[in-house]
């Protein structure tokens, strides 16, 4: 096993400063008295009790949990499906079209992605609202979920199902009895991250959310273009705090599966 020499150290230690001194900084500041965001003048919450206050806030952070929630599942969904298509369906007409169009939004830039869907919006002639920002979000969410569940599939070993067929089970019940309960951690991480991404976008909402429907990105973007303010530091601080429990219950749920998993495994292996 290699030494951890003084340059790596030191390489990771700027690295993990680079990330995350920042968000310390701004959390730190969140506490802060003055209305200075750039004056320390005491320990308060007081700009957390502003923020509850503001509705502004609050309608926009209800659009941005209503589009994430709905979003993610629905790309959860289509996602496992199109990589169930991808490891499992063989060779087929369109195979190369459809794996291109799976792959082109993870590589797309947002701005085209949103001007695109804008246009498309605009010649149906569907109002821009929280509708159009859920379908947006679907559109380029579920290409990650489909990485990220395809490569599970990938090392998947299909005895497991083909026993469960042996056995009598239907083709849906296998699935959902055997595949699914295995490839949980992969879906749940997939939804995890289509969850992440709709709750950070900005340029994809920007082109197709409408006057009624502003997400929480938007609404922070147009607040700091006029200066930041303390409460933009506690609304900060509580996205952070929220995606952190998220990742660490994440964690645990997934470390849990997987152990349960093993262990499964090895009395398995102990019955034959």
């Amino acid at each position: 096993m290699r030494r951890l020499t003084w340059f790596n150290a030191t390489s990771l230690t700027l690295g993990f400063a680079f990330l995350y001194l920042p968000m310390l900084i701004l959390i730190v500041y969140s506490f802060n008295e003055s209305k200075l965001v750039t004056v320390w003048a005491g320990f308060s919450t007081k700009w957390y009790g502003t923020l509850v206050q503001n509705e502004a806030f609050l309608d926009a952070a209800v659009v941005t949990l209503k589009v994430a929630v709905t979003s993610s599942t629905i790309a959860t969904v289509l996602g496992t499906m199109a990589a169930l298509v991808l490891v499992r369906a063989g060779r087929f007409p369109g195979r190369t079209l459809f794996s291109g169009m799976i792959y082109a939004p993870l590589v797309m830039p947002e701005v085209i992605t949103g001007l695109s869907l804008l246009l498309l919006f605009i010649g149906i002639g569907l109002d821009r609202g929280i509708l159009t920002i859920i379908l947006a979000h679907t559109t380029f969410s579920m290409a990650f979920v489909a990485v990220v569940v395809s490569s599970r599939l990938m090392s998947f070993d299909r005895s497991l199902e083909e026993a469960a067929l042996d056995l009598g089970c239907s083709a849906f019940d296998a699935f959902r009895l055997v595949t699914l309960p295995i490839i949980a951690p992969a879906v749940i991480s997939g939804w995890l991250l289509a969850f992440t991404l709709s709750l950070d976008d900005l340029v994809i909402a920007s082109f197709t959310a409408g006057p009624s429907a502003t997400t929480l990105p938007i609404k922070i973007w147009s607040s700091i273009r006029l200066g930041v303010s303390p409460e933009i530091n506690a609304l900060s601080t509580i996205m952070i705090g929220i995606v952190a429990v998220g990742v660490i219950t994440a964690s645990l749920v997934t470390k849990r599966a997987s152990l349960r998993q093993q262990a499964e495994e090895r009395a398995a292996a102990q019955q034959v």
